[in-house]
């Protein structure tokens, strides 16, 4: 089976948000935006997905957060898990789950020294399959 045709699962820590996504998946890649090490600790490493190609399995834990005026970020209220990122207005939702995005903003504890693409800020769509 072809990885478009594939279903990947997955889930919160507790087990209260679950999910599948049947279709194709973006590639992951690792943002290192200002909100991300917030959220992360360093980068956040996340996929893509269309919405219609989501199924919300167990949504107990659910809740969204609106994290700017571009975009929200869904998490388990139960046990803290950081799940899904959509920005306004697109057709697909970020899953976190590997190019670096944002490196503009990257922590300096670290170096980035390998072949993979890298953006300083929002590729704007420039990235394979950013627009699922």
């Amino acid at each position: 089976m072809s990885r478009d045709q594939a279903t990947q699962s997955g889930g919160c820590l507790c087990g209260a948000v679950r999910y599948e996504v049947h279709g194709p998946l973006r590639d992951v890649i690792n943002c290192h935006c200002t909100m991300c090490q917030r959220l992360h600790g360093a980068f956040g490493a996340h996929s893509k997905a269309r919405k219609a190609n989501i199924a919300i399995l167990q949504d107990k834990g659910l809740k969204w957060y609106a994290t700017s005026g571009r975009a929200r970020r869904g998490f388990c209220c139960e046990c803290g898990s950081n799940l899904f990122w959509e920005a306004v207005g697109q057709d697909a939702t970020g899953i976190v789950a590997g190019t670096h995005i944002f490196i503009g903003e990257k922590c300096d504890f670290y170096d980035l020294s390998d072949d993979l693409p890298k953006f300083d800020a929002s590729s704007d769509g420039a990235f394979e399959g950013d627009h699922l």
